[in-house]
């Protein structure tokens, strides 16, 4: 028996997120290869339903997985998708005299059912210590035995828990890029809600559950502690890192906001574990923050804007009396810039005839909530930095860069940052041969790089060679160059319940709005100009989509879990004949943009 290697490194898709010559698998050698499986791993455990095995064998015979014969490609990569039942599933995957077995195990997704005359201490709210202002809702969840009374005595109350006729639950955002995201209902259920205020502010203490049942009383503590806040005595905090990363909830699953600049300061009107929940109404990490001894709420009054013209920007300062929070929103032509408590006093803006602003308005949207409208002179924006300068916002919008004339090298004196995903100890995805994406990546950044200098860029790369560089390190470089646009280059992959076997083709992803433009065009040019599918272009929430201080966009170019696809995207001529196609696109992009001026 042949001793087989494993990679366990199998990339989510879109990251969940070298060679100095170009990477190809020989032909001679890939048909001397054993057989390889390099995903699953050999004790693996999913949720799915399904799970799909990623390998190879020499092209000639047959490979069978439980002794039933599956698909391959020409040179023999294979991707076949098998059902998944409950606990243990045992595999043999087999070729000619090599045999490899895989276990994988399928654990239970459904939400927690009591079984029995019990409580489930781990379904108790609050999970973790909180605290609410006066007369805000608090709810309260308990999974129990559903033929029984339940309630929660917290404070001086006693909350009477209703029994839930279903459960929705909602899938993980990943499965968008599988067209699997429909909720699924359960109807049978044993959870209980039910909800109260507290007028005074006071500590209420840890709820303590009560289960009547068949003349049995049960209780159990909740572990968290509920803290009730006055709204004349919150603390105020400031923010201390670079870019404070403001949510819509507590905690990492919520969605991400405009980020807060260094100094800012709000009061905490909530706190849910390490998160403090600002006066605006975003949740921040607390350590991210540092309190302020003798603060009152913080509170600015804004009169007189002015901007001055820059080398390739225009700057904007809004004086402040104190650091407020902030939020941006962008739309195709504008830019809104929204001051959180704050007061309009504002007689004079000076705003001088721009290249790239048409106009900048304000309005007092709500007593407390400013907003100033830029308005531009075409739907393409190039990049914003937000920062306070002492208590004064200052905003620098970038203009478009100027695109040569010259036919040979249009791209002269345009910067060009090229991130390839991954490296060092991240491989990424990998393919059928257990080649790791980390060295496509570079190849094919490499290949893009020499084309893009071709036509005269200047070009900035995030690593030239297989190291490991940080998701902050690629962003920081990113702040740092301000290049005219920045493309993360990757190669896909599945999560276990996709379809590997048939999944393929050119996927974009892009956050702010000025990226979109880009992602959409040079996603339709490859799939035109290479003939290749389309995956599709997706709004998506990645650190490398995430930059605002230029156009940025992630690249997925194809399938590394694709048997077919692989050989496509590990074959060197078409790796150069990309390279050459997504120059030119980029190119032509630059070039539609500057016709809009």
């Amino acid at each position: 028996m042949l001793r087989v290697f494993f990679s366990v490194n199998l990339k989510p898709l879109v990251g969940l997120m070298l060679l100095a010559t170009v990477f190809t698998p020989s032909l001679a050698s890939a048909q001397t290869q054993p057989l390889k499986v390099v995903y699953p791993p050999k004790e693996h455990k999913t949720s799915s339903d399904k799970i799909f095995f990623i390998g190879s064998a020499p092209s000639t015979g047959q490979v069978l997985i439980n002794g039933q014969p599956i698909n391959r490609s020409r040179n023999g990569y294979f991707a076949p998708s098998l059902p998944l039942k409950l606990g243990d599933n045992l595999f043999s995957i087999s070729y000619q005299n090599q045999e490899i077995k895989i276990r994988v195990t399928r654990t239970s997704t459904k939400p927690l059912v009591s079984q029995g005359e019990d409580i489930i201490k781990t379904s108790l709210t609050p999970a973790v210590d909180i605290a609410r202002l006066e007369g805000e809702l608090i709810c309260f969840r308990a999974v129990a035995s559903s033929n029984g009374k339940v309630s929660v005595k917290v404070g001086e109350q006693t909350i009477p828990l209703l029994l839930q006729s279903q459960q929705t639950q909602l899938p993980s955002n990943l499965a968008a890029l599988t067209g699997t995201n429909q909720p699924q209902v359960q109807t049978n259920s044993s959870e209980y809600k039910g909800c109260t205020t507290f007028k005074a502010s006071a500590d209420v203490g840890k709820p303590v559950y009560q289960l009547n049942l068949n003349g049995k009383t049960i209780t159990q503590t909740a572990p968290g502690n509920i803290n009730i806040l006055s709204p004349v005595n919150l603390q105020t905090v400031k923010v201390t890192v670079d870019a404070g990363v403001s949510r819509t909830g507590p905690s990492t699953n919520y969605s991400r906001l405009t980020p807060l600049p260094k100094g800012t300061s709000a009061s905490v009107t909530g706190k849910e574990g390490e998160w403090l929940r600002l006066d605006y109404g975003a949740w921040i990490k607390s350590e991210e923050t540092q309190i302020l001894t003798n603060a009152t709420p913080p509170r600015s009054i804004i009169r007189s804007v002015t901007s001055k013209k820059l080398d390739r920007a225009t700057e904007i300062i809004f004086p402040l009396q104190v650091p407020v929070p902030v939020s941006i929103y962008q739309s195709d032509r504008t830019l809104e810039l929204i001051l959180h408590n704050t007061t309009a006093q504002t007689d004079i803006i000076r705003l001088d005839d721009n290249p790239f602003i048409s106009r900048l308005d304000w309005q007092q949207v709500s007593p407390d909530k400013v907003k100033y409208i830029f308005n531009f002179k075409t739907n393409q924006q190039w990049g914003y930095n937000l920062k306070y300068q002492g208590t004064s916002l200052v905003l620098i919008l970038r203009h478009p860069p100027k695109l040569k004339s010259k036919k040979r090298k249009p791209l002269s004196g345009i910067k060009i940052l090229i991130d390839p995903g991954h490296g060092g100890k991240e491989s990424g995805a990998v393919g059928p041969d257990g080649t790791p994406e980390k060295d496509v990546n570079l190849a094919v950044c490499k290949l893009l790089r020499q084309e893009l200098i071709k036509r005269g860029a200047n070009v900035v790369m995030t690593r030239v060679d297989d190291k490991f560089v940080s998701l902050g390190d690629r962003q920081s470089m990113i702040a740092k160059e301000e290049p005219a646009i920045a493309l993360s280059v990757h190669y896909n992959a599945l999560p276990d319940y996709g379809d590997a076997e048939n999944t393929q083709g050119v996927g974009m992803f892009w956050y702010n709005t000025q990226a979109h433009s880009l992602a959409v065009f040079l996603h339709n040019y490859l799939v035109k100009k290479l003939k290749r599918p389309s995956y599709g272009v997706f709004w998506n929430n990645l650190a490398l989509t995430r930059p605002a201080e230029a156009p940025s966009i992630l690249l997925e170019l194809g399938f590394m879990s694709n048997p077919t696809e692989f050989e496509w995207v590990s074959n060197p001529k078409e790796q150069k004949k990309l390279a050459t196609t997504l120059a030119d696109g980029v190119v032509e992009w630059l070039r539609k943009s500057q016709q809009k001026f």
